[in-house]
């Protein structure tokens, strides 16, 4: 477990770099680097929450394992979101570390207790994300990544 004050998080799972061509991405690291196959998908989610207001999240996502870790391209297509605010910021590049959490909201709970809050989050049920306000320190958000099979609350 990687220890931050009081906060037990476990390794990386996930790297997440927002991209402006997911394809040319995907194919530049699988040629260049040997990482893939990825497997790219186009994702429309309703109900997003950034920054307080709901949103449609309109994206195309690529995944490919390197080792134990998830290489996640990002490519938002459509609307004002988290990753084209990135874009506009900073270009492409790193954009968050993931951890996939047992609870969410008792990690969510933990990062408040820091003044660490989501500015992007969405629950399907099954699965659920929340993006924190870290990049301030070291330019990097941290993600939280919750599996409903996998919460030992239920």
């Amino acid at each position: 477990m990687v220890k931050v004050g009081p906060i037990n998080l476990p390794p990386v799972k996930q790297v997440g770099i927002v991209v402006k061509d997911i394809e040319k991405t995907a194919e530049f690291y699988t040629s260049a680097f040997g990482i893939g196959p990825f497997s790219i998908h186009e994702v429309s989610l309703d109900g997003v929450i950034f920054r307080g207001q709901p949103i449609t999240l309109n994206m195309k996502v690529a995944f490919a394992q390197s080792g134990p870790l998830q290489i996640e391209l990002i490519q938002p297509v459509k609307g004002e979101n988290l990753y084209t605010e990135f874009l506009a910021a900073k270009g492409e590049g790193l954009h968050h570390l993931a951890f996939e959490v047992d609870d969410m909201a008792a990690t969510l709970a933990q990062m408040a207790e820091f003044g660490i809050e989501p500015v992007f989050h969405h629950d399907l049920g099954f699965t659920a994300f929340a993006y924190l306000d870290t990049d301030k320190i070291g330019g990097v958000m941290i993600e939280l990544l919750w599996n409903k099979k996998r919460d030992k609350t239920r």
